[in-house]
């Protein structure tokens, strides 16, 4: 990452070329304005909104989640997200899932012994943390894979900011074919090591939030917009 005294390359480039239009989805379960602060210092231009042709137009769609999986997709469901979504993807359309964002983007969700149906993008099931401290809460290091794009330009040690009691601690995805890309796959650890973020084509997802990381956050936002 760059220094005060030293302007970031990318950000150079992006002042000279179109903004990329980014769409935070409104469904009623998210931080939409730190996201969609994070996403314009990030370079972006960012419209908060649940519009169908707005979300489907945008060059990426970002889908926030704070709160229960259940509740969650209940109101993506009701916002009809859930179709927004799927049809983004099904063209190579870019989303970004964060936090529950994230955690509704797999099979299932399993709280309080009730098992929830989630996007099914990716198989697993998001359970709770195995940790004797939970919720996991505060700043942790990642293992990002070789060939990140989302992490390009990171340190190992950098630190991002998780608020959260469930996640995925099992990855079973793999394509089977040489021809085709697997998924990339970052993990962290607190009790027990579960998926932290994931990159998979046109659809990437973190457990963290990258809008309340700081400089690592900012700078994996930019990553993510770069690839629109």
């Amino acid at each position: 990452m760059s220094t005060p005294d030293t302007p970031d390359a990318s950000a150079v480039t992006s002042s000279s070329a179109p903004s990329k239009r980014v769409v935070v989805f409104d469904y009623g379960f998210g931080n939409v304005r730190s996201a969609e602060r994070a996403l314009a210092r990030a370079g972006a231009d960012v419209e908060i909104t649940r519009d169908y042709d707005k979300a489907m137009a945008a060059d990426g769609l970002l889908v926030p989640g704070v709160g229960a999986f259940a509740a969650c997709m209940k109101g993506l469901r009701e916002a009809r997200g859930d179709w927004i979504v799927g049809r983004r993807l099904a063209g190579g359309r870019p989303v970004l899932g964060i936090c529950v964002g994230m955690q509704i983007l797999f099979e299932r969700g399993i709280e309080h012994g009730v098992e929830t149906e989630g996007l099914d993008e990716w198989p697993g099931s998001v359970e709770p943390l195995q940790a004797d401290i939970v919720p996991h809460m505060g700043w942790n290091t990642v293992e990002a894979p070789a060939g990140s794009k989302l992490f390009a330009g990171l340190d190992a040690d950098a630190r991002f900011y998780f608020v959260h009691s469930y996640a995925v601690h099992d990855w079973s995805l793999e394509t089977g074919n040489p021809a085709m890309r697997s998924p990339l796959v970052t993990w962290s650890t607190h009790g027990k090591p579960f998926v932290a973020a994931v990159e998979n084509g046109a659809l990437w997802a973190t457990q963290f939030h990258p809008e309340k990381s700081g400089d690592a956050g900012a700078q994996l936002l930019t990553n993510w917009i770069g690839t629109l």
